[in-house]
C-alpha cells in the first residue's frame, strides 16, 4: 500500500518505539515523561484503547498522569501521525500503527486487528477509472465474529 505525506513523499512508517520516539524528536514535538509513558503502553500493549483505558492502566502502573495530560498527549500524537486514532460511534481508541493498513472489527468482542491489505493493481486501476481519481492510499474496514456467528 501506498503511504504518500502531502506534497507528494512518501512517508516512513512508524514500525516500533524507537521510530516514534525518533519522529516526535524530528518534528521538534518535546517528549515529556508522559508522551512517553503513552507511546510505550500503546507498543507495549499492541491494542487500541481509550484515552481512559490509558489513563487507568499508566496510573495503575504508577505513572501518576493526569486526564487532561492523556487527552492533550493523545492529540497531539494522533495528529502528527505518530499514533492512529479510530473514530468509532462510542470514543475514539488509539493505536501505535500510524502506517496505512487496514482492520478487522470484531463485532462480538469489540476488538480492532490491524492487518495488511494488498488490492490488486488492476482492481485500483478500475476504481481510478469509474471515478477519474488517482488512488494515493486506501484502507479496508472488514467486520467479522471471533465467536460462531450470532443468528441475524
Amino acid at each position: 500500500m501506498l503511504n504518500i505525506e502531502p506534497g507528494g513523499t512518501t512517508a516512513k512508517p512508524i514500525a516500533s518505539l524507537d521510530d516514534a520516539i525518533e519522529k516526535c524528536q524530528a518534528l521538534g514535538m518535546r517528549l515529556s515523561r508522559q508522551r512517553r509513558s503513552i507511546l510505550e503502553l500503546l507498543w507495549q500493549t499492541e491494542e487500541h484503547l481509550s484515552a481512559r483505558q490509558i489513563y487507568d492502566r499508566l496510573n495503575q502502573d504508577g505513572k501518576d498522569i493526569g486526564h487532561t495530560s492523556v487527552y492533550q498527549n493523545l492529540e497531539a500524537l494522533s495528529q502528527q501521525d505518530i499514533i492512529e486514532c479510530v473514530e468509532r460511534s462510542d470514543g475514539r481508541l488509539y493505536g501505535n500503527v500510524s502506517h496505512s493498513h487496514s482492520h478487522v472489527n470484531c463485532l462480538d468482542t469489540n476488538q480492532i486487528i490491524d492487518i495488511q491489505v494488498e488490492l490488486p493493481p488492476d482492481l485500483i486501476a478500475h476504481i481510478e477509472a469509474q471515478t477519474g481519481v488517482t488512488i494515493a492510499d486506501y484502507r479496508v474496514d472488514f467486520y467479522a465474529y471471533r465467536h460462531a456467528n450470532p443468528q441475524m
